[in-house]
């Protein structure tokens, strides 16, 4: 398996985000229990700022492995919601 998730991350590494999503999605139908997929999900949630769907998952990861990297990552998430959010522009 780990050999498949390191594809995946060449793929998102690639920007070849659509095929990396495809792959995660096959793996989580056959085994909704890992962890890793769901933090490479959001990873590509991440990397096209879709932010809601990105932390939704490091959170279903971190639920399944509470040490997942996905934690950092989720973390991260938020603090660029907080560092954009609009009400700190001045208008």
């Amino acid at each position: 398996m780990e050999e498949r998730y390191n594809h995946i991350r060449t793929l998102i590494s690639e920007e070849n985000l659509e095929q990396a999503m495809k792959e995660i999605d096959e793996i989580i139908a056959q085994d909704a229990n890992q962890d890793t997929a769901y933090y490479l999900r959001g990873n590509v949630f991440r990397k096209q700022q879709d932010w809601k769907n990105a932390i939704n998952n490091y959170s279903q990861a971190i639920e399944i492995n509470p040490s997942s990297p996905a934690k950092d990552a989720r973390d991260m998430c938020i603090e660029i919601l907080n560092f954009f959010n609009t009400d700190m522009y001045n208008h």
